[in-house]
């Protein structure tokens, strides 16, 4: 795979996983050799995209913020981030709610069917964990997120990634106050940290050698491990609902990128393509964000000053993939298990509590179905219910999931763009490859 740029080498090692996935499956014992032998080098790679997750936000979000000479810039870049955000999150549920109450994708789920969906997943560990964790949730006051966001010990937040927003906000704290005390005395810690982010994005360089294998590794575990084919082929309707919402999402995205920046939509793709793979393979934007802010940062020209906020923050608050799929499964639940919830005063909560959802829940582990039960509970879904509803979604959450951190990351980039552009940060691409210094130590 030499001369091969990146995203060829990435899909390749996509396609030959999913095909040797599928073939294991008729194998006595495939499953387990996938398992044993393949899957451990996919989560190899994941360990180490997390593993510098942290460390990438820090160097790079004190870069960006120590390198402004006008602190008010930064304030205009976070004003204009949530707002786009929060904006595209909108966008997002509505194309979502829109779909599903067109297509009408759970009016073919008959009785028998939904008795077979709970009798395989609703006792399963992963729909109860999910449960227990939305009824954790629900317990929590409206302002839990805010109360979340401030660590009150910046080591023990950097030691888990699930915490993500308390390093972001521990880092502009930091990077404000290095701002104030006066550039002689920032002058040693601002060296460290933009020597910290050069280390740590060639690392990012290192890593991604390896991604066409691990993209293998982890989609041939995918496919091997997945359930029960004939249940899968009854819930084909929906899937495609998500799906076809997913993909318009991104023509949205394209779209917005062409008007705004001028740039061409399909060079856009082009560059952010191998993170949007990485996305798919990882489900995870937090272990996807390194390569996002490469490509971003490289690749597409945004400067640091925007990239190192924008997509840190997304990573943990922009779920535009995740809250479209909040829409289309809530209504979708209703269309199979309550019709008579289907009102439109219920659509309008599910709007608004899945735009807040997106928000306050980023930390929560397996977000996008805890965040669906607190949907659910948001317009009076019986609770009885929840563990049926959440069987017949749980079915095909894992290949959605995948389709859908493609959007997060993709709507990251998006608005890293557009960020950019409207504050005068969008220049040109200055790619870097990985053996750039390599003569140096020879």
């Amino acid at each position: 795979m030499g001369k091969l740029a990146l995203h060829w080498k990435i899909l390749i090692g996509m396609l030959l996983g999913l095909v040797f996935g599928f073939a294991m499956t008729y194998f006595d014992g495939g499953k387990t050799f996938v398992a044993n032998w393949i899957e451990p080098f996919g989560a190899i790679f994941v360990k180490l995209l997390k593993l510098i997750a942290v460390p990438l936000i820090l160097a790079s979000l004190i870069k960006g913020i120590s390198d402004l000479k006008d602190i008010s810039k930064f304030r205009k870049i976070g004003l204009r981030t949530i707002g786009i955000y929060v904006l595209t999150t909108v966008v997002a549920i509505s194309v979502g709610l829109v779909l599903v109450n067109t297509l009408q994708p759970g009016n073919g789920i008959d009785a028998e069917t939904i008795e077979k969906f709970s009798q395989t997943y609703a006792n399963d560990s992963g729909v109860t964990d999910k449960l227990d964790e939305a009824l954790k949730q629900k317990s929590n006051g409206p302002l839990q997120f805010l109360k979340d966001m401030v660590p009150d010990n910046a080591v023990a937040a950097m030691s888990d990634n699930k915490l993500m927003l308390q390093v972001i906000f521990f880092t502009i704290f930091l990077g404000i106050s290095m701002l104030l005390v006066g550039e002689e005395k920032a002058r040693p810690l601002k060296s460290f940290f933009d020597s910290l982010n050069e280390v740590v994005l060639k690392m990012v360089d290192l890593i991604m050698l390896s991604a066409p294998y691990a993209v293998f590794a982890l989609l041939a575990n995918v496919v091997s491990s997945s359930g029960d084919p004939d249940l899968l082929v009854a819930l084909l309707k929906y899937a495609g609902v998500v799906v076809l919402g997913l993909l318009l999402m991104i023509v949205f995205y394209a779209v917005l990128v062409t008007l705004y920046t001028g740039k061409n939509p399909l060079w856009f793709l082009k560059q952010i393509s191998p993170a949007q793979l990485l996305a798919f393979s990882t489900s995870s934007s937090a272990a996807t964000l390194p390569v996002t802010m490469e490509r971003v940062e490289e690749h597409i020209g945004v400067d640091k000053e925007v990239s190192s906020f924008v997509l840190p923050v997304g990573a943990t608050i922009n779920m535009d993939g995740t809250s479209l799929y909040q829409g289309v499964a809530a209504v979708f639940a209703m269309q199979v298990l309550w019709p008579e919830g289907l009102v439109f005063s219920n659509q309008l909560i599910i709007v608004l509590t899945a735009l807040l959802a997106s928000i306050g829940s980023a930390a929560v582990p397996g977000a996008g179905m805890v965040m669906l039960v607190i949907v659910l509970e948001s317009i009076g879904f019986p609770p009885e219910l929840y563990p049926i509803a959440l069987a017949l979604i749980f079915a095909v959450d894992r290949p959605l999931d995948m389709c859908r951190t493609v959007v997060n990351v993709t709507g990251d980039a998006t608005v890293s763009m557009i960020v950019a552009k409207s504050v005068g940060k969008l220049g040109d691409p200055k790619p870097k490859e990985w053996d750039d210094h390599l003569e140096e130590v020879r």
